[in-house]
């Protein structure tokens, strides 16, 4: 048995203060080790202007959000899915939404940067959103070993896409850094994660945004961890904190046995 955790916020425009925040919300719980902590999207900067994130971009492999990130899973002890930061493209003025999951020794282990970016319409006080105006996307899915077993790395808007999450093949954990909106949230948040919980039989781990930011966008909040059988296990409405469960080797094992969907599949996805 180890422990999941997502671990939900209000970001605002300020790092250094959603940086402390990480670092206030697990140093009041105690985790059963080990543990795997799911941080949101956007988490270092959120809430003002899209440039805002272009200005703290960083270079892979170096700056102080990177060095915080390392820094909060080193002194926790815990395996650390980064949300995303801004990490920069070379040669562009625009940044990847990059997601880095560090081990409990505060070593980068991954980096998944975002593939699918969200340019829609939504009915809310936003309206337009255009991440690609700022974004590149990545091009590569991302699955790394740990202590947990495989775990595969997507970000919010990835999860209406299950080619993605076909082709990373067996997973025994997604996690997902999100940001969902209010609206969308509202609509299609809880379907969307049991449907990737059951396809995959597989524990999902997705921390959310939750709540009104800075330059009043609404995000959905209700972070959750959902069991390899669709179960909520454990979920945070609104507002920041915590959404913890046990995960349990055995009962993904017991539903595999007993339902083989994996060996039954005769479509398989490969990404291009």
């Amino acid at each position: 048995m180890s422990t999941v955790v997502a671990l939900q916020m209000v970001s605002g425009p300020d790092t250094q203060a959603n940086l402390q925040q990480i670092d206030k919300l697990l140093s009041e719980q105690t985790f059963r080790q080990p543990a795997l902590v799911v941080l949101p999207e956007c988490v270092a900067c959120f809430g003002g202007r899209d440039s805002d994130l272009l200005a703290i971009a960083e270079t892979q492999g170096q700056g102080p959000i990177q060095d915080a990130l390392s820094d909060i899973a080193r002194r926790h002890g815990v395996w650390l899915v980064g949300g995303t930061i801004p990490v920069k493209v070379p040669d562009k003025d625009k940044y990847f939404a990059s997601c880095l999951v560090y081990d409990e020794q505060g070593q980068q282990r991954a980096h998944y940067r975002k593939i699918h970016l969200f340019d829609v319409q939504v009915a809310d006080n936003t309206g337009d959103y255009k991440e690609s105006r700022f974004t590149d996307p990545g091009d590569e899915v991302v699955v790394v070993d740990t202590p947990f077993g495989r775990v595969g790395v997507a970000v919010c808007y990835d999860l209406r896409f299950p080619g993605l999450f076909q082709a990373m093949g067996q997973v025994d954990i997604l996690v997902l850094p999100s940001a969902f909106t209010q609206k969308t949230g509202q609509a299609h948040w809880m379907p969307l994660l049991s449907a990737r919980a059951i396809e995959k039989q597989c524990y999902v781990v997705a921390a959310n945004q939750g709540g009104e930011h800075q330059n009043g966008r609404q995000t959905f909040g209700h972070s959750c961890v959902v069991s390899p059988w669709g179960e909520m296990l454990s979920m945070i409405e609104k507002g920041p904190g915590l959404a913890i469960a046990a995960v349990d080797d055995e009962h993904i094992h017991k539903i595999r046995t007993a339902m083989p969907v994996d060996q039954h599949n005769r479509f398989r996805s490969t990404f291009v």
